[in-house]
């Protein structure tokens, strides 16, 4: 089986509303095609692990290679009359949701971790207990990650901690055109409310109430004074972004209203979050955080060139070390300590859309990629 059947047959399993489907496939297939230790969690990922006790990572240090299974809703034209997803070849692209984010990518990872043809580790918790016995490498599939890292949140609350992770978001055509580049560092995103509350009173007595949406208005001044943040990663600037993006307030044309609600959205970097506890401090005003995706940057220069070479080996283009505008679940693995690295084959403007689809030279040159990567890590 090549990278195409094998990514055929995963974007032709509907994943948007319940993943099982899509993950006992992938399950069933390591079982079937590897000798590693294949976990399935409660909430529906699917891990699976192998390693020996080498001398090249003396202190058992483990990579993982990183996907996820869960789409977005597609369109109509992206199912068929028997509910499957439509797959399609031309041109050299696959056509289908989930083609390019990701299941092409989570293909290309499974066979590398098959290929990397290593032994049956004998830790015995995947992902979880003491990872020093032995050096090892990971194949990981996640659910919800379109809904907010569900499943990488899920793994990690129960000791899925890799050293090192290549995810395998979209990396291609960043640097430049025909190039799968390795991205180091990614934008977060926190998605917050502003509320105020005043004192309703009829529209006529201004004065007997506090309006509630005069407050707001201050709190909208108060964002937009503020800096977005901005970090410097890989020879650019990673910004940030903050925007107030919905706002609710009033009940009638007659009443002073007594409340009125403000959306914010903001783009977080690494290390960096603008200050909207500030509005707080204006009488009657509350902020809460609703979503906090977070951003994701690598440190470990020596593992991102460790990448970049195999990258480079794997295609004629010159890659190059890049920042993501967009967060992933490596954000989350960041967050919890994993040094984290994404090179993937979807490209700019591909993944959501009524017509997603990934080339196939790019998925070829991902599998081998990630098994130059998997077959050195051991060695």
């Amino acid at each position: 089986m090549d990278v195409v059947e094998l990514t055929r047959d995963l974007v032709s399993i509907p994943s948007h509303k319940d993943e099982t489907a899509a993950g006992d496939y992938i399950e069933e297939w390591l079982r079937a095609e590897t000798d590693a230790d294949v976990r399935r969690d409660e909430v529906g990922n699917v891990i699976a692990r192998t390693g020996t006790s080498g001398e090249a990572h003396a202190d058992g240090e483990t990579l993982a290679l990183v996907g996820h299974h869960d789409v977005v809703a597609p369109a109509a034209s992206q199912v068929d009359e028997d509910g499957a997803y439509v797959v399609e070849q031309r041109d050299g692209r696959l056509y289908g949701r989930g083609a390019a984010d990701m299941k092409g990518a989570v293909a290309a990872a499974m066979l590398a971790f098959r290929d990397a043809g290593l032994a049956l580790s004998d830790v015995d918790d995947v992902g979880g207990g003491d990872d020093s016995a032995a050096d090892a490498l990971v194949f990981a599939s996640f659910v919800g990650e379109e809904v907010g890292g569900v499943g990488a949140r899920h793994a990690i609350e129960r000791g899925f901690a890799p050293d090192y992770a290549i995810v395998g978001e979209g990396s291609t055509n960043y640097s430049k055109s025909g190039v799968t580049d390795v991205v180091v560092a990614h934008k977060g995103r926190r998605g917050s409310t502003i509320t105020a509350r005043g004192t309703a009173a009829h529209a006529s007595e201004v004065d007997a109430g506090e309006n509630a949406i005069y407050r707001a208005t201050d709190a909208v001044d108060i964002v937009r004074g503020l800096e977005a943040p901005a970090v410097d990663v890989a020879g650019e600037t990673l910004e940030g972004s903050l925007v107030v993006t919905e706002i609710d307030g009033g009940t009638a044309m007659n009443v002073i209203p007594e409340r009125c609600a403000l959306t914010v959205d903001e783009r977080t970097v690494p290390g960096e979050r603008a200050a909207l506890e500030r509005v707080e401090s204006i009488e009657g005003v509350e902020w809460t955080v609703d979503q906090d995706l977070p951003p994701m940057r690598c440190d470990d220069e020596e593992f991102a060139e460790r990448v970049l070479e195999a990258a480079a080996e794997a295609q004629v283009g010159s890659p190059e070390l890049v920042t993501k505008p967009h967060a992933t679940d490596a954000g989350w693995l960041a967050e919890a300590g994993t040094e984290c690295v994404i090179y993937g084959a979807s490209e700019p403007g591909e993944a959501h859309t009524k017509a997603e689809s990934v080339s196939i030279e790019v998925l070829e040159r991902c599998q081998e990629t990630y098994r130059r990567v998997a077959a050195s890590w051991l060695e």
